[in-house]
């Protein structure tokens, strides 16, 4: 089994083993209850993204969610914002 990166829902951000070739995968939620996250890929170029994604959310939801979450990782990573000089700038 290898592990897979959950969107929406309260496995939102878990990296999670499931069963490969999985078409869905049902969660539990509390004591009795399920929730339904869907197998999707992101694909550009060749590179390609296996992910579930939470049934309630539209393909066009996860991508904005990745995007928000991308930024504020770069943001808030430890290291900060990368320093960029324009070219010819003498530094000092």
């Amino acid at each position: 089994m290898q592990s897979y990166l959950f969107i929406g829902g309260v496995k939102d951000g878990l990296n999670i083993p499931a069963p490969d070739g999985a078409e869905s995968v049902q969660l539990p939620l509390g004591v009795t209850s399920l929730e339904t996250y869907i197998r999707s890929t992101l694909a550009v170029d060749d590179v390609s993204v296996t992910f579930y994604r939470h049934e309630d959310l539209a393909p066009t939801q996860v991508l904005a969610r990745l995007v928000v979450y991308y930024r504020a990782w770069c943001v808030n990573r430890p290291v900060g914002r990368a320093k960029t000089t324009k070219p010819g700038a003498a530094s000092l």
